[in-house]
């Protein structure tokens, strides 16, 4: 098997590393998990703050199709859907590595060094540190919002269809981390680019929860070909609801989910492991 050199100067396999990196991650996450729950009603406030908060950007569309019956060629369940689709994949990328935008402060007052020092990968330190399960609350609020639309949508049912929702899921939290990864690893070198890396994600997802119709076509080639948010939801969501593209490309381009996906995780390793290695602390 290859073997992988890593910042500190060792050697271990990367199957050994990413086991090793989960299990990190488990412990740390467990802690802030425990710590969390050690005062209940603080985390039931602020997981239902999540969750409200979160709503309401839901409810503002519910008020937009109480004046209009399509937006954009798209009715209310249509639009539920990309919305729970994307919000759904957000939330779960949020929660594994939302921290990671924490990063840039990290290397601003040289406590990254302490993460180099201890016996476990960075990434997983960085990824689980102040891990917050109050955003279970926006999870659950899309999940809810993707069922509503699901049980409401004009249509037929396959298999394959069905197996399409849970993998689109399942790639746009792999797309989403990937963001989340590549922003904080463009930190090593701008050492405060949070709202950056911010405007590609929490942004992203605003603009994924309407229809490709209602935006300019530059706009949906920049989030088709330069960051591939569209493949979140919009391009295999138009497949399942039998919609054109405005871009036109072929078919087979909506099944490029997974794909896509496993490219952008590993462009994010290879751009953090770069901005690692480039790490020189701060001098004091």
């Amino acid at each position: 098997m290859a073997r992988e050199t890593s910042p500190r100067g060792g050697s271990s396999s990367g199957a050994g590393r990413i086991a090793q990196g989960v299990f990190a991650y488990g412990l740390i996450a467990r802690m802030w998990v425990r710590s969390t729950l050690a005062y209940r009603a603080s985390f039931v406030m602020m997981t239902v703050g999540n969750f409200a908060a979160c709503a309401l950007d839901f409810v503002a569309i519910m008020l937009m199709f109480s004046q209009i019956d399509a937006l954009g060629g798209f009715s209310l369940p249509e639009v539920a859907f990309l919305y729970g689709t994307s919000g759904v994949a957000l939330g779960l990328a949020d929660l594994l590595l939302g921290s990671m935008d924490r990063l840039g402060r990290r290397v601003r007052d040289g406590t990254l060094d302490v993460l180099l020092l201890r016996p476990a990968p960075v990434f997983a330190q960085v990824a689980a540190d102040r891990f917050a399960l109050r955003r279970l609350g926006r999870i659950t609020q899309a999940l809810l919002v993707l069922g509503w639309s699901v049980s409401r949508l004009d249509v037929e049912w396959t298999v394959g269809r069905v197996l399409m929702v849970p993998l689109m899921v399942l790639c746009g939290t792999a797309i989403f981390g990937s963001v989340f990864t590549t922003g904080a690893a463009f930190q090593f070198w701008a050492q405060d680019a949070a709202e950056v890396q911010n405007s590609f994600t929490y942004g992203g997802n605003a603009l994924l929860q309407y229809p490709p119709t209602v935006f300019a076509k530059d706009l949906v080639r920049g989030v088709t070909f330069l960051v591939p948010l569209a493949f979140v939801n919009w391009l295999p969501a138009l497949r399942l609801l039998g919609r054109e593209d405005p871009l036109g490309l072929p078919g087979w381009a909506d099944f490029l989910g997974p794909e896509v996906a496993v490219l952008m995780c590993a462009g994010a390793a290879l751009a953090w492991r770069r901005g690692l290695r480039a790490y020189r602390s701060t001098g004091s």
